[in-house]
């Protein structure tokens, strides 16, 4: 059994499903209407939705004879959290280098 965060890559890993997670986040669509933008059959565009909704990134809901399908952001706020650190060592690291860079700088234009 996998774990939330590696469920979640695993979902994003592939660029057919980032780009129908990005659809939605226009609103709720059907799976034909999800569909549309792709050279790829119906069933294909399923089975790219079951890996999402396994991954708790899409959820189908019932209006009447229409099975609609919403993101949920859950998922992708985890990753985010577990990003963030990550974006924060390496703003620091930028920080001192930015820091460096211009104490360089500074120091050639001293010897001009």
């Amino acid at each position: 059994m996998q774990d939330q965060l590696t469920t979640t890559f695993a979902a994003l890993a592939d660029p057919t499903r980032r780009a129908i997670l990005m659809r939605l986040t226009a609103g709720p669509a059907t799976v034909n209407e999800l569909a549309e933008p792709f050279k790829t059959t119906l069933p294909t565009i399923s089975r790219h939705l079951k890996v999402l909704e396994e991954a708790g990134l899409v959820v189908k809901e019932r209006t009447a004879q229409f099975r609609p399908c919403r993101l949920d952001v859950a998922p992708l706020q985890v990753a985010d959290q577990w990003i963030d650190q990550y974006r924060q060592f390496f703003g620091e690291r930028f920080d001192r280098l930015g820091e460096h860079l211009e104490a360089m700088r500074q120091s050639k234009g001293d010897e001009q």
